[in-house]
């Protein structure tokens, strides 16, 4: 057999390293997937740093995912979503935020996640320079979006509070500003904004002319010192020339379902769908079968049990450190107290070397100097792992 040569070498001993671009270079791995993959290989850890739920998928929407494979729709669905899904979803937005469409001016698209809803959704509206602003602390995917786009990611200051008001996010406003990413309730902090607070922030970004785009994905794990007329509070209750991103795997607890949707003006939606035609295709058929009935489903006891959770969290770092009171989704964003002369990733290594699994705080912001519990975990292992970390700093 013959091997040729070329000016790179023998053909089958490639140059990786000059087949790798610049922009995979410039994006780090996933903090919070190195912990989970520290705990894959850790004999009963104590894992307080995954954002899962832990509770079954409601059983009417297994059995809508099951009735669907029977029915042998595992094929392709259109882009923007059957038919079935996209009716049920106008359904709830005109009973949740008083929305009505399809409209001339309104449509919905089903995405594979509110990640993916997001990233389409910033290469719909990002150039290079174009700058978006985000919270900090963030969803590690939203600082990013520059890098996967060609935008610029602008991080608006929320410390010590964790609440990105309209005042804040004016400070980063400049001529390049395209967007506002908003994301309450908040993961990493579990912040929820006030109706009033929203309301201020469209109207900057109206008066502004930036879109706000709507990050909701907790909506529906609102606990119920933050809700106003029985709801989440939401921009999209003052506007609807918002894009508003919401889904289905942390409310329902079908994450690997990888379901979401984003609805706003339509001409917006339409640009999500083309990138969406030509990345994801569509939303998984089985998946959008299954959420179908979603919108029946009444999570309130499942909300109560983990505004209980929440509870033990405040509870628990009570007179040893600062915890601003989670009020959505399931997180909290613990400060390291400053006289122990550690950073969050500090504490962090310390409190794995004692089995708790919890994120450093520099994963989810340019500071590093508080960690992230999440309380989705059997409330046996949360009491006993906010033990340990209380221990740890009171010792």
């Amino acid at each position: 057999m013959t091997t040729h040569a070329h000016a790179g070498g023998p053909l089958g001993r490639l140059s990786l390293s000059k087949l790798i671009s610049e922009r995979a270079r410039s994006v780090d791995a996933s903090g919070i997937r190195r912990v989970f993959d520290l705990a894959a290989k850790m004999k009963d850890p104590i894992n307080l740093s995954i954002g899962q739920p832990d509770f079954p998928v409601p059983q009417s929407m297994k059995d809508a995912a099951k009735a669907a494979i029977d029915a042998d729709r595992n094929g392709y669905t259109v882009t923007q979503g059957i038919p079935e899904l996209l009716h049920a979803i106008w359904g709830h937005l005109k009973d949740n935020v008083g929305w009505h469409g399809p409209t001339d001016d309104l449509g919905v698209v089903v995405t594979s996640g509110t990640s993916g809803a997001i990233v389409l959704a910033a290469m719909a509206i990002l150039d290079p320079g174009d700058e978006i602003i985000i919270p900090d602390p963030y969803f590690v995917m939203y600082a990013q979006l520059g890098k996967l786009t060609g935008g610029t990611v602008v991080k608006c200051d929320t410390y010590p509070d964790f609440r990105m008001t309209a005042e804040r996010i004016e400070r980063c406003i400049t001529p390049r500003t395209k967007a506002v990413l908003l994301c309450t309730p908040s993961n990493p902090c579990g912040t929820v904004l006030s109706g009033a607070e929203l309301r201020d922030i469209v109207d900057l970004c109206r008066r502004e002319g930036i879109l706000l785009i709507s990050d909701e994905i907790y909506d529906e794990f609102c606990f119920s010192d933050a809700r106003e007329d029985g709801r989440c509070p939401s921009p999209a209750r003052f506007s609807d020339e918002c894009l508003l991103v919401r889904g289905f795997g942390k409310t329902y607890g079908c994450t690997g379902w990888r379901m979401g949707y984003v609805a706003g003006p339509k001409a917006l939606v339409q640009e999500v769908a083309k990138f969406q035609q030509y990345t994801y295709v569509c939303a998984p058929s089985i998946a959008q079968w299954g959420v179908v009935p979603s919108f029946g489903v009444d999570l309130a006891p499942i909300v109560r049990d983990y505004e209980a959770r929440r509870q033990q969290v405040v509870d628990a770092f009570a007179g040893v450190t600062s915890v601003p009171r989670p009020c959505g989704a399931f997180y909290a964003f613990v400060e390291v107290p400053k006289r122990l002369g550690l950073t969050g990733q500090q504490f962090v290594e310390r409190a794995i070397e004692q089995r708790v699994l919890v994120i450093p705080g520099g994963v989810f912001s340019s500071r590093d100097t508080h960690f992230r519990i999440s309380f989705a975990t059997r409330p046996d292992k949360l009491s006993e792992g906010l033990g340990i970390l209380r221990g740890m700093m009171t010792a």
